[in-house]
Order: C-alpha cells, then structure tokens, then sequence
C-alpha cells in the first residue's frame, strides 16, 4: 500500500489543494493530510477549523486521513507509513523552490517528493487574495472545491 503525505497550512480555499488530493488519489492508495498551522502568516482559520472542515469534506473517502501536526514533514511522514511526500506548486518560481526542497529532504530522509501543479484553471488564485477578500465580506463559495464548508 503506497501512501503519501500532503501537508501544509490549509486554509480550505488553499489553491488546488483538494485537486491535487483527488490526482493523488490515482496515484497513490492513500493520502494523508496533516495540517499545521504557521503563526507567523496570521491564518484565516484555526487548526481546529481546518481539521473539521476537511474531515468534514473528505468523511466519505476513507483513503483520505486527516491529522494535525508540527514539526518535519519527513517526521510525520514516517509517523503515518507514507513514503512520499505531495506537493502542489502553482507556477515556475513555486516548482524551482520545491524542487530544492524535495532535493534536501531527499538527501536527508530518503523521501521522495512528488511536485504536482495546481490545475490551471485554480492557478491564479492565492490563499492570501481569497483571505482578503473573506475579511471584506465577500462571497468566494465560487473559489472553493464543490462541497467545501466554511463554517
């Protein structure tokens, strides 16, 4: 069984994310999503609001497990059996940076990373403009995968 882990900070409307989770899923048996929170980046949502808002919107596919977590990614992943490590880049600059990363992770750890771009038709959309555009009360529901809650 061949599982990856995706993490990362996961506000809902994280670009593609759930895109990338669904290709993923025709690649590997099962994901993990593991959540974290930066502090620094002043998060829309708490780690106890993203965890339920995924765990609500991933209930019925029981190859999605959805945990929280601090830390390395390759600790985590370890933790939870995955060898490989998603992620999803939205442009050139963004795979250039996971590239080096994965590279480093790679040579420390011995997991690899699959790079996945976001699908084109969620590129242009950042965490931080949607972030912007919830704290001026607009509606984003068109911006989000078809099911995703914000409660």
């Amino acid at each position: 069984m061949l599982t990856a882990l995706f993490a990362g900070s996961f506000d809902p409307f994280t670009v593609g994310h759930a895109d990338i989770v669904t290709r993923g899923l025709k690649m590997f048996d099962s994901i993990v999503i593991a959540i974290g929170v930066n502090d620094q980046k002043h998060p829309y949502f708490s780690l106890e609001q993203r965890f339920r808002q995924l765990s609500h919107y991933y209930a019925s596919d029981d190859r999605v497990t959805i945990v929280s977590y601090s830390g390395l990614t390759t600790e985590v992943a370890r933790q939870y059996g995955a060898s490989v490590l998603l992620r999803g880049i939205r442009s050139s600059i963004d795979y250039e940076y996971e590239r080096s990363l994965a590279d480093i992770n790679y040579h420390l750890s011995g997991i690899e990373t699959v790079l996945m771009f976001t699908a084109q038709h969620l590129s242009h959309i950042s965490s931080g403009s949607v972030r912007e555009l919830l704290n001026h009360g607009c509606d984003v529901s068109s911006l989000l995968p078809p099911g995703f809650i914000l409660s």
